[in-house]
């Protein structure tokens, strides 16, 4: 606890200031242009990642990136996303996986999350995640298995994205886009889902399309 305060105290004396103007500016309201939709994972952090200020990102954060789709929880992540979506007028929305994510382990070992009843149930609105891995990556273990359950579930939580009606009705005005990332911890490399391609493919390699669909190879 004390390393936190000593943070508070540094920035407050060093760097606050130089960037007081802007926190003026947001005390009046906030335009973020993108929702940024993550796993709560301590080692990923959206606006280092993206070199991106107070203000930019509206950031949603649970165990697994997982978006419930339309009716199927009454959890803060749909408020979040309608609030972002309706209220702020966001123009993109990231879901952004990460490489050794806890929460898709325990996806493919249930039994080490069976003493977590809430995490289990979670875990849940990813089980067709679970079944995409299970009858079509056999081939695949250990950190291979991990990484396309990671890639595989950004995909499938896309797709749910797409059924919450806020979502639904920007994405049919065409005013909204939605992309697939995934963070690679060890090395800081993100990768995009390119739908041309139908694979994870460097962000720096990947033009964004209108309209995101999933038509993934299986070819790892």
């Amino acid at each position: 606890m004390q390393k936190l305060i000593k943070g508070i105290h540094q920035f407050q004396e060093e760097n606050f200031r130089p960037l007081q103007g802007l926190f003026e500016k947001l005390s009046k309201g906030q335009n973020p242009e993108t929702l940024f939709i993550t796993c709560s994972d301590s080692r990923i952090d959206p606006n280092l990642l993206t070199q991106s200020q107070p203000g930019d990102l509206f950031i949603l954060r649970n165990a697994g990136n997982i978006v419930p789709p339309h009716g199927a929880a009454n959890g803060g992540e749909a408020a979040t996303i309608e609030f972002a979506v309706a209220a702020l007028g966001v123009k993109d929305i990231i879901i952004c996986g990460h490489s050794h994510c806890g929460a898709m382990k325990g996806l493919l070992e249930p039994e080490a999350v069976a003493t977590l009843p809430a995490v289990s149930s979670w875990l849940s609105h990813a089980e067709t995640t679970r079944r995409i891995v299970q009858d079509n990556y056999g081939h695949l273990e250990g950190d291979k298995l991990v990484t396309a359950t990671v890639e595989e579930n950004v995909l499938v939580q896309l797709e749910n994205l797409r059924t919450l009606p806020a979502v639904a009705s920007r994405l049919v005005k065409g005013d909204l886009h939605l992309h697939g990332w995934v963070y690679k911890i060890e090395t800081g490399d993100v990768f995009a889902y390119d739908s041309t391609e139908g694979q994870f493919v460097p962000v720096s390699q990947h033009q964004p399309s209108e309209a995101l669909s999933r038509r993934r190879t299986v070819t790892i």
